[in-house]
């Protein structure tokens, strides 16, 4: 019966057999003496209570419940050598390099003052910045291009290892030209009198997710199927549009608020749902010990003034 005493050599050199087809061989690939490979090997069989060799054959063969073992020796050697790549951070000189991924009014609007507080508390730590769309940055945490990003929860993540921790909730907003009939509308406006308008909506209009942003839900809800004659994920660039008449933008209040709104009017959505914004990562894989700095260092800041805190859990 195998026992937290096996050791894990004894593996080793039983891989080596079934690897090299040889004892003889095997002992010269682990650098080892033949009779020691044997030894771990008789040792191992002995802990099982079964013979994991057909030795009457050359080269020798697998019984059936050596080919079992093999299937775990070969996960439990893999386990081994990623808590060794979990723990190679501590003693190289990558140690402290992480990098973050983020979108436009996040960038804008909580990245610099995060970015202020790790250089005074953990000046070990270098954050490189990777800045990219909502759907963008999923791309780039599958690929490994990030190792922590803030994100907007809708439309969800698409990979079910993604973790994440709510930091804050935002509500929608439109912003129409200073001159324009909305004015007239008393605060909040509605959702109906929004959509007698060309909408210029935040996302991309050839992505399939982007029926799930906010906006989009926004208007279904109360009823309207939107079709916006634009989309874009850069705050300034959908004031601008809004400014030169192409429509009444609709998008999250922060990126209203990092925006030079100059000549517009930014006004809330009556009955909106609000935005939620979290940090995310990926589960399948562990954070590097500056990746969990950066991690503390976001849940633990100030969230970004117009907005509000919400419950942890995502």
């Amino acid at each position: 019966m195998l026992n937290p005493d096996v050791r894990l050599e004894w593996f080793v050199s039983f891989l080596a057999v079934i690897e090299t087809g040889s004892f003889v061989a095997a002992a010269e690939s682990t650098k080892r003496s033949q009779p020691r490979v044997s030894m771990h090997v008789a040792a191992l069989e002995r802990e099982i209570g079964l013979p994991l060799f057909d030795r009457r054959k050359r080269p020798v063969e697998l019984t059936e419940a050596g080919v079992v073992l093999a299937d775990h020796a070969h996960e439990i050697l893999r386990a081994l050598e990623s808590a060794e790549a979990a723990m190679a951070p501590w003693r190289s000189g990558a140690r402290g390099v992480v990098t973050l991924g983020s979108y436009p009014s996040a960038s804008a609007a909580f990245v610099p003052a995060l970015l202020q507080g790790l250089a005074r508390t953990s000046p070990e730590v270098r954050v490189v910045l990777v800045e990219r769309s909502t759907l963008e940055l999923d791309d780039a945490l599958t690929s490994g291009a990030v190792d922590v990003y803030l994100r907007p929860m809708s439309p969800p993540p698409s990979s079910a290892s993604v973790r994440s921790r709510l930091l804050w909730g935002e509500s929608l907003v439109a912003i129409h030209p200073s001159e324009h009939p909305l004015s007239d509308v008393p605060d909040p406006l509605p959702v109906d009198a929004v959509a007698e308008h060309p909408i210029v909506s935040i996302g991309r209009l050839d992505a399939p997710e982007t029926p799930d942003f906010e906006t989009y839900r926004t208007f279904r809800d109360c009823g309207h199927e939107i079709e916006p004659v634009q989309a874009t994920n850069q705050p300034q660039t959908l004031v601008s549009m809004v400014r030169q008449g192409l429509g009444i933008g609709v998008t999250n209040s922060l990126a209203a608020q990092v925006a030079d709104v100059d000549g517009v009017r930014v006004r809330r959505l009556k009955g909106a749902p609000e935005r939620r914004v979290a940090v995310c990562w990926d589960s399948s894989r562990p954070l590097t010990p500056s990746a969990r700095t950066l991690l503390r260092a976001i849940v633990r800041a100030r969230i970004p003034a117009g907005t509000h805190a919400v419950p942890a859990a995502a």
